[in-house]
């Protein structure tokens, strides 16, 4: 009865309490109350950040109606009628209570919890006397227990009643600390870590994971925040946020547990290039999971799909056809923590906990005066520390900078405003693959701001990071680069002088070659995006990518993959020596097949438009291979449908050039379809 209410995902300080239904058993609602407050006086041995005292009491008083509660239940009391309703108002109070602890004792929220130290003991003194109310009908006179556990639970009562829970002096002291040490970063003052130590050693916090753990907290509540209307505690959150971000680097040298490992030996996408990421998409909507939730036959599907879908009268598995006997929906959180690395390492925007669209164009300001104060002097610190520091140190301050830089504008700016980038661009050359790949993953985050790609180009950066991409110490690293060139391509300038070194094609079709996916996706949109300055086209076929590309077609399981490299052919097919360059492989009746196969949309409008460049430049003998094919007519009606997209322009285009042809052959004329004859093998 107790377990649900934890199910979904929910704003801290919500208590989204659920009152017993009015047939409930009486022995059902006991043991649930029983549930309830055990839970509570679990939390015994949980760390509180702020309210220590508070919350103890209000754990001791949940206590003494734990006993009284437990020896209704063992003995099994006929219970008058006054006494369920008493029980099932307390019940709802008690799941609050719950809900407030499992607030209160969050890893991740321990400043928030500080900085809100009045308004949670505000909600003490609320539940507490909200207890004492639900008792107050308890008719304990009618109830057969000890006289000792009475007197307990009637001395409980009028406690609650005059318990008062108000802030207390220590926090009150902690959160001051807290807003002076901000309001020195409005004025660009550097903190003292004394004073800075004090704070987090009172609320708990003694590693970089657990700064690190804060910050990515108060990321997600800004988010949540930004949502809202009033946005009324946007420049609070981010001041929170500002600060545990300094405290993450100023504070401590050793970047400890999962990150460690990851700024000692980089990120491992071994697990990740395992799995198929069309089974992160939900089998109702074809959309990446948020929110995943499984059923009873094992399916896992998005909430709010599932849910619109039992809602709508379906009480079968969608997948399946199955019938289920219960509708209920267990979620995945296994899943979800793999959709959210794969988007990740993709570079896919996606909210941590389904709630919130993930819109970073709100980071171009820093959402208060004392973040844009913190962000300068942390983006100055590390630029000093790139700079003059040790190996280990210069190592740090990239890892920190890529996760600065990793999804805030304002944070880009402040870091290539400081002078970051050229000392980046210098560790690329460091013979340590840790400090290497935290140097090129810092730089990729920074490319994705317009002037960051000035500096880099302006130090040497294209030159450096095309060597990365040859030469990489770890696969990773030369992933990254690829990923890093496709934002550089953004320029057409640099498109240029990308497609002028020497090795930059080269290099791409070696990372396709490597058995890594991502490695294939960074390498196919760099392709893709360097191809629209006209002079790289001839530089793509020169280095061979036609054969690699149409093997990817065959020999790849994965839809973004394939869609990648029919992008790439489509484009190369636009001009006469790429239609040449394909035609001559066979791959025209591939392309064929796919599309009449493909589940992917945008897989499907390529092929389209692949076919049409095809028969744009490959004239009658391209026209008269596809109109041989019985279903390719079918798959391009199916496209008119949808209006005016890019597909269905596409399909129409290729239509009309199909229908041309027929009617000129059946007329008999000899006359081409086509203003000038080309001369192509089709296989």
């Amino acid at each position: 009865m107790t377990h649900k209410i934890y199910a979904s995902p929910r704003r801290i300080f919500t208590f989204p309490a659920v009152h017993p239904c009015d047939a409930v058993a009486p022995a059902t609602l006991l043991a649930s109350l029983v549930n309830l407050a055990t839970t509570i006086c679990g939390y015994k041995s949980k760390l509180f950040a702020a309210n220590k005292r508070n919350t103890r009491e209000l754990i001791r008083q949940i206590g003494i109606l734990l006993v009284f509660l437990e020896e209704i239940l063992d003995r099994r009391l006929d219970l008058p009628a006054s006494a369920v309703l008493s029980f099932s108002e307390l019940h709802v109070t008690l799941q609050k209570i719950v809900y407030l602890l499992e607030d209160c004792s969050f890893g991740g929220a321990r400043l928030l919890m500080l900085m809100k130290s009045e308004r949670v003991s505000n909600h003490l003194r609320i539940l507490i006397r909200a207890t004492a109310t639900a008792l107050d009908v308890l008719p304990l006179e009618l109830i057969d227990v000890s006289d000792e556990v009475k007197e307990s639970v009637e001395l409980t009562m009028r406690q609650a009643r005059r318990v008062r829970f108000e802030v207390e002096a220590d926090d009150e002291r902690a959160s001051k600390d807290v807003l002076l040490i901000l309001d020195g970063f409005e004025d660009g003052v550097v903190p003292d870590s004394g004073d800075i130590r004090r704070v987090l050693d009172y609320v708990g916090i003694r590693s970089w994971s657990e700064c690190n753990k804060e910050v990515k907290f108060l990321d997600t509540e800004l988010g949540l925040e930004w949502s809202n209307m009033e946005k009324r505690e946007v420049a609070f959150l981010s001041s929170l946020m500002a600060f545990m971000s300094y405290c993450r680097f100023a504070l401590f040298d050793v970047v400890d547990g999962e990150a460690g490992q990851q700024l000692d030996k980089g990120c491992s996408s071994d697990v990740l290039n395992c799995l198929n990421p069309d089974d992160f998409r939900c089998p109702i909507t074809l959309e990446l999971m948020t929110d995943p939730v499984t059923i009873e036959t094992g399916h896992t599907y998005e909430r709010s799909s599932i849910l619109k879908w039992f809602g709508a009268g379906n009480p079968i598995c969608p997948k399946t056809g199955e019938k289920v006997v219960s509708m209920d929906v267990v979620p995945n959180m296994a899943l979800q923590r793999l959709i959210q690395q794969y988007c990740s390492a993709n570079g896919i925007p996606i909210s941590e906990l389904g709630h919130r669209n993930h819109d970073i164009t709100r980071t171009v300001l820093a959402g208060s005066l004392a973040a844009e104060g913190a962000m300068k002097v942390m983006a100055n610190f590390l630029a000093g520390r790139l700079a003059a520091g040790t190996s280990g140190e210069r190592n740090k301050a990239a890892y920190e900078i890529r996760l600065l830089a990793k999804t805030n504008i304002f944070n880009r700016y402040c870091l290539a405003e400081a002078g970051t980038i050229p000392r980046l661009l210098h560790l690329l050359s460091s013979g340590d693959s840790s400090s290497q790949h935290n140097a090129i993953a810092a730089l990729l985050n920074l490319s994705k701001y317009s002037k960051s790609k000035t500096i880099m180009a302006e130090n040497g950066g294209l030159e450096l990071i095309v060597g990365v991409l040859r030469k990489g110490l770890k696969i990773e690293v030369r992933e990254l680069a690829a990923a890093t060139l496709y934002y550089l391509a953004s320029v057409e300038e640099y498109r240029k002088l990308i497609g002028e070194i020497p090795e930059a094609f080269p290099a791409l079709l070696e990372l396709i070659k490597t058995r890594t996916d991502r490695g294939k996706k960074n390498a196919l949109v760099a392709i893709f995006g360097l191809l629209t300055f006209p002079d790289n086209h001839w530089r793509v076929l020169a280095s061979g990518a036609v054969p690699l590309l149409v093997n990817l077609l065959t020999s790849s399981e994965r839809e973004d993959l394939v869609t990648a490299s029919l992008a790439v052919l489509a484009t190369l097919a636009e001009k006469l020596d790429g239609t040449i360059t394909i035609l001559g492989t066979g791959a025209l009746h591939l392309i064929l097949q796919i599309l009449n196969s493909s589940p992917s949309r945008p897989g499907i409008e390529y092929c389209v438009s692949l076919l049409l460049a095809l028969c744009i430049n490959g004239g009658k003998e391209v026209v008269s291979v596809l109109v041989k094919n019985p279903s390719l007519m079918g798959s391009l009606y199916s496209l008119l449908t949808e209006d005016n997209s890019r597909a269905s322009k596409k399909a129409r285009s290729l239509i009309r050039v199909l229908h041309e042809f027929c009617e000129r052959r059946a007329s008999g004329l000899v006359t081409p379809a086509f203003p000038e004859e080309r001369y192509v093998d089709v296989w």
